[in-house]
């Protein structure tokens, strides 16, 4: 595969600090990510799409701070468009060689935006439900792996376009889930086997 891969294991919680629009969209963001362990050119996902930092820095506080650049075409497929000073935004690094593959392949290339439709607690847990566009909604199969804002999930539910993920207490705790609503957008990754397995699939038929 070329480029470079997540796991959909979030590693920090980040905040857009500030968000300057150029010729791009410039968003500085706070991280517990060391600055000067980040190269100039690192792909880290944010929120689920891969993105450069290109600049790094440290604020007043004490947390380290990288720059990435998104261009019109990214904030129109994504959710960048709706960020704003104060979002937080799940964090992964790019995999190195060795590293331990704890989640499932992720490209950090979005799909679509889904929308959460419901939050229901189910025990300690959280029932998640969404809804998927129609063009990649076929992609999303019940047990398999989806990555919604970053975060390699399980799908426990399909009904036509909308599916449903089980948050236990840990993953809300380590990433954005713990403070989502209904109504909010969500970037989605469909799983890259499911995508070949649907592509062998119509090769088949042809």
């Amino acid at each position: 595969m070329n480029g470079p891969m997540f796991t959909g294991i979030v590693t920090d919680i980040g905040e857009v600090v500030r968000v300057e629009k150029r010729g791009d969209t410039r968003f500085t963001i706070a991280t517990a990510y060391a600055p000067e362990s980040i190269a100039v050119g690192a792909s880290i996902s944010c929120s689920g799409c891969c993105l450069t930092a290109i600049e790094m820095g440290r604020l007043p506080d004490g947390r380290g701070t990288f720059v990435i650049e998104a261009s019109a075409e990214t904030l129109s497929k994504t959710t960048l468009r709706n960020w704003k000073t104060g979002t937080r935004i799940n964090l992964e690094r790019s995999l190195k060689m060795g590293d331990e593959l704890g989640g499932h392949i992720v490209s950090g290339h979005v799909d679509g935006l889904g929308e959460i439709i419901s939050i229901e607690p189910e025990g300690d847990s959280k029932r998640f439900r969404f809804k998927a566009p129609d063009d990649i909604a076929r992609f999303i199969a019940q047990k398999g792996s989806v990555t919604l804002d970053g975060t390699s999930l399980t799908v426990n539910e399909v009904d036509g376009n909308v599916f449903g993920v089980n948050m236990i207490p840990h993953t809300q705790a380590v990433t954005t889930w713990g403070h989502a609503r209904v109504g909010d957008a969500v970037n989605i990754e469909i799983d890259m086997l499911a995508r070949y397995v649907a592509r062998l699939a119509e090769f088949g038929k042809s």
